[in-house]
């Protein structure tokens, strides 16, 4: 029984994912319980009998958040602290933007982060509340996440493909794509093995690094769309948000410290795929 737990950001890409993994969870969303009005959490935990909480909610137009930063951090940073306070036990899902990349190797949890954007900072600051409020804290960095739910990436060129015959897709950002279904399944795993000593954060994404160009090219391929994809630099498409030029998160301690394995990128990609076409045939 799952009754006890509660998953915040319940229709989101994760959220959706999770919650149809653990149907007996508590699932929210932000029109549900506000995870910024501290006394309708601190209510709502005691009356459904709360012990964990997966904290999916978050706000996550990267963006937007350059002009909306009150908002960003007041979901992001102080959400994540009222939930922390409730002495729950807490996996609080965060970004690989909480580092500037710079580096030319996978990013452990231990390397210094250095956001350069609203959003990574926001995120941040979100990490070091849990770890400062929560006895009990897993915090998961991921990375490009997609799904069948909602608006992501993966959509966007599958989408495109079929409408147009080529497209421009950058390829000097480089990271390690996730697909939502198996960070939901990795949660699922890490859940039953935290113990009042678990306080730290990982990594988790899909094996595997590509670009975005890369990522494209796989999806025209798998679901076998005609559209010529052009690789061009970011510079070509500047945004109002700084991007991470290289995110690749380092999955060792996730993978040892809880036993996971974690497919590889290609194969998450095309079961994806197979579950969209699925539901768009429903």
């Amino acid at each position: 029984m799952h009754s006890n737990i509660l998953i915040t950001g319940s229709r989101g890409q994760l959220g959706t994912m999770l919650s149809q993994l653990l149907p007996d969870a508590v699932a929210v969303d932000m029109d549900e319980l506000d995870i910024t009005e501290a006394t309708a959490v601190n209510a709502f935990v005691k009356l459904h009998g709360i012990n964990t909480i997966v904290n999916c909610a978050a706000y996550t137009a990267v963006d937007r958040a350059e002009d909306e930063p009150e908002l960003a951090y007041k979901v992001n940073a102080y959400g994540a602290e009222v939930l922390a306070k409730t002495g729950c036990r807490i996996v609080h899902i965060s970004t690989d933007y909480v580092f500037d990349g710079t580096s030319n190797r996978p990013y452990t949890p231990d390397d210094l982060p250095n956001p350069v954007s609203v959003y990574g900072k926001s995120k941040l600051a979100g990490e070091k509340a849990v770890l400062e409020y929560a006895d009990v804290a897993a915090i998961i960095r991921t990375s490009w996440m997609y799904s069948p739910y909602g608006n992501n990436f993966v959509k966007t060129m599958l989408r495109l493909g079929a409408e147009k015959t080529s497209i421009n897709v950058v390829c000097d950002q480089v990271g390690s794509p996730t697909y939502a279904g198996d960070l939901a399944n990795a949660i699922v795993s890490i859940l039953p093995r935290l113990t009042k000593n678990t306080r730290g954060i990982y990594h988790f994404a899909n094996e595997g690094v590509c670009s975005w160009y890369d990522l494209s090219v796989e999806v025209m391929q798998s679901a076998s769309l005609d559209c010529v994809v052009v690789p061009v630099l970011g510079a070509a498409y500047p945004t109002r948000a700084i991007r991470p030029f290289y995110s690749v998160l380092d999955k060792a301690k996730v993978r040892c410290g809880f036993g996971l394995s974690i497919p590889h990128w290609r194969n998450s990609l095309m079961r994806c795929i197979h579950e969209i076409q699925k539901i768009s045939k429903i």
